[in-house]
């Protein structure tokens, strides 16, 4: 009698995909796509049980560079379609990944009110200080006076102080880690995946073509790993005052988390006490008669 080996998991094979990545040599979207595989691998999580949403920029070409369910959206409007998804099936593990500039700018908003509503989805920041994808424009993130491509004198708006922004709107997990580091990422994404509701991750990354301000080494030799020394994440005070100040170095790893706030879905009145999901609850209807009304 033949036994049937015992099930240990997915593993990266799972998630491999035919297509070549065609990203610039150096960019830290290898890593980052590393991170991510090797998370779901060792979190045990299927490709069938997660849903990955990209949004437009050169990190959303990552949306078939891997397997399982993926989603490749529209410039600064992948959260709401992740948030939407999550409520929708809750049992799937959500991922949602954007780039600095649609991110803080056409995107914005929605940022703002997933903090906000505290949906329970992992949101992942590709932060390379430029759109990327359409040869190196400025961002909000953009250093200020910085010449870029299409500003060869510097951009003369202020550059936004996103870590201070997010923290303004009180959210309840915080992370920021470097696409150098994948054993870094790996970690912090899955802290991210068990946290309760919005999970907002800063990965500081290389772009090696048209980021000169913020390249690899510069990024290897400032980044500082906060658990090494012992920061303590529910100091909100503190793990802000971390966040923002980065002129002699970059603190990396879990900035601030609680877990004592209810997210959006656990909110809803009309859901207390389900033990199904919105998906099993949808119903077939027959829409024959309504049809003939147009024939």
């Amino acid at each position: 009698m033949t036994i049937p080996l015992e099930s240990t998991g997915p593993t990266m094979k799972d998630y491999s995909s035919r297509n070549i990545c065609t990203w610039c040599d150096g960019c830290g979207d290898y890593g980052i796509w590393t991170a991510v595989k090797r998370t779901l691998v060792e979190m045990k999580i299927s490709p069938h049980e997660a849903l990955l949403c990209y949004d437009v920029g050169c990190h959303g070409n990552m949306s078939d560079k891997l397997g399982g369910y993926r989603m490749h959206g529209l410039h600064g409007r992948v959260i709401p379609f992740a948030a939407g998804a999550k409520l929708a099936n809750p049992k799937l593990k959500v991922m949602a990944f954007g780039g600095d500039g649609a991110s803080f700018s056409e995107g914005i908003g929605h940022l703002v009110h997933a903090i906000r509503s505290h949906y329970p989805i992992v949101f992942v920041l590709h932060n390379n200080g430029n759109y990327g994808l359409t040869t190196g424009q400025a961002s909000a993130l953009t250093v200020k006076n910085q010449p870029m491509n299409t500003s060869p004198n510097g951009i003369p708006e202020e550059t936004l102080n996103s870590m201070d922004f997010i923290f303004s709107l009180e959210p309840t997990f915080v992370a920021r880690t470097f696409s150098g580091d994948i054993a870094q990422m790996t970690y912090v994404l899955k802290e991210a995946l068990k946290h309760r509701g919005f999970a907002f991750i800063d990965i500081l990354q290389a772009c090696p073509t048209y980021n000169r301000f913020a390249t690899h080494r510069m990024l290897l030799e400032k980044c500082a790993d906060l658990e090494a020394e012992g920061h303590n994440p529910a100091d909100f005070k503190k793990a802000r005052e971390l966040a923002v100040n980065t002129a002699k170095r970059i603190s990396t790893g879990i900035l601030f988390r609680r877990e004592d706030i209810p997210n959006f879905y656990e909110r809803l009145v009309p859901r207390q006490g389900k033990t199904t999901t919105p998906v099993e609850e949808v119903e077939k209807f027959d829409v024959t008669e309504l049809m003939r009304e147009f024939v």
